[in-house]
């Protein structure tokens, strides 16, 4: 028996980082997978070892222990007190307020992988018509060059950034996986990642792209 308990009366809830971990890339391992499978709840789910053995795909409570205590120490999951709820609303109507507070400049724009703009915050219609078309174009080259990046230097992010003299980035362009679906969020100056908004956006798009996981 694992020497590993849960702290009773809490729910379980992705940190920003952790909802960052969980869309950064296509691939998905464990822990991906399981962030994944947390941003597709309506609610926050109790933390018991029935909801973790859902959540983690395992019916081996030790090893269910262990992913969220890696999970835990990584800084990609929190215990909260009261349950929240998921979002409610139409996303166009939810994602320009969102968008605006993940950017120190609230310029902030969410594209397709077709290259079209889904919601905008602070930008012109024109410049985001650009940049939308932009971060496309940044998708395919990645793309074609992942491998490279990868394999020979070592680089898996798949971001992007057009930076000043100084390498601070002046435009972003992050990619966000999200299911089946790739979406790119196009950010001026700093992003702000480390935002709760930052994890409502994502735990409202898993909602809308996603397919409830039948495990």
């Amino acid at each position: 028996m694992s020497e590993l308990t849960l702290i009773e009366g809490l729910c379980l809830y992705p940190t920003p980082a952790g909802a960052y971990q969980a869309i950064a890339a296509p691939e998905a391992d464990k822990p991906r997978r399981f962030l994944q499978r947390l941003l597709q709840q309506p609610q926050t789910p109790a933390l018991t070892l029935p909801q973790l053995a859902r959540l983690t795909d395992s019916d081996d409570d030790t090893k269910a222990l262990e992913l969220l205590l890696h999970c835990q120490k990584l800084g990609w999951v929190q215990g909260v007190e009261q349950p929240l709820t998921a979002p409610q609303g139409a996303l166009e109507t939810l994602l320009p307020e969102l968008l605006s507070q993940i950017s120190e400049t609230g310029k902030v724009l969410l594209a397709d992988d077709q290259g079209f703009y889904l919601a905008c915050s602070g930008f012109a219609h024109e410049a985001a018509e650009e940049l939308s078309a932009l971060s496309a174009d940044l998708a395919t080259v990645h793309k074609r060059r992942s491998g490279l990046l990868i394999r020979n230097l070592g680089i898996a992010s798949h971001a992007w950034a057009i930076v000043d003299a100084f390498g601070c980035s002046q435009i972003g362009f992050w990619p966000l996986f999200v299911g089946s679906q790739q979406f790119v969020l196009v950010i001026a100056g700093v992003p702000h990642f480390n935002q709760p908004e930052f994890v409502t956006l994502v735990w409202a798009l898993s909602l809308r792209y996603t397919k409830m996981d039948p495990s």
